[in-house]
């Protein structure tokens, strides 16, 4: 009997069995999210036009890193989140965790509160902030940050935002040693996730160790 059914391109099982594994329950908004990227977040401007095909690997799977940094149940910001990244990846891939999403420019929140609702899933908390890092008056546990400004600037832009005990955790490339130099207390994490490329995260501690 002839096999009709179509043959998977290896790299697309790949990252099935990605999804799979650090999206646990939450695969169908993750792909919800991917999707809306490669729409709205492309004829937006958010995302440049040749990103689409690798969203997954490119914007995605290389924000689940600095997940292995954050104890259950923390309060999280993602600063300068922009179209969403890393904040609601994390919160998609840990559902435990309290995530808000901070973004200044008005253009942007209105697509963030898009995204959160494209994706609308039960237990997974996300929130919208609109203004600056340094205008936001509350704190959290943790603060991120990806592609937002070099680490002196932006631990002077969000110091203030990060509880006693919790950590400024800022997503960088190759350069992370040389831009780490000089800040106080900084700590390279190099992690590394199955199926998932070199993850860089330079963690800045404020005060002592947060309750587990």
């Amino acid at each position: 009997m002839t096999n009709l059914q179509p043959e998977l391109d290896p790299s697309q099982v790949s990252r099935e069995t990605t999804i799979a594994k650090y999206f646990p329950g939450q695969e169908d908004a993750i792909r919800a999210y991917a999707e809306f990227l490669t729409t709205a977040g492309i004829e937006r401007g958010l995302i440049g036009p040749r990103e689409g095909e690798r969203i997954w690997e490119r914007h995605i799977f290389n924000c689940l890193p600095v997940t292995q940094l954050l104890p259950q149940g923390a309060s999280l910001f993602d600063i300068g989140s922009g179209a969403g990244l890393p904040g609601i990846v994390i919160a998609l891939a840990r559902p435990d965790l309290k995530v808000t999403l901070i973004e200044p420019l008005e253009r942007r929140v209105e697509f963030l509160n898009e995204a959160v609702a494209a994706i609308a899933t039960g237990g997974v908390e996300i929130a919208v902030i609109r203004g600056r890092a340094q205008d936001v008056k509350k704190s959290a546990d943790f603060v991120t940050a990806r592609a937002v400004a070099p680490m002196e600037k932006l631990k002077k832009m969000s110091w203030h935002m990060v509880k006693t005990g919790g950590s400024l955790l800022a997503m960088k490339g190759e350069s992370a040693a040389t831009e780490m130099v000089g800040i106080k207390g900084a700590e390279l994490h190099e992690i590394k996730l199955e199926g998932i490329e070199l993850g860089r995260v330079i963690a800045v501690r404020k005060g002592s160790l947060i309750s587990a």
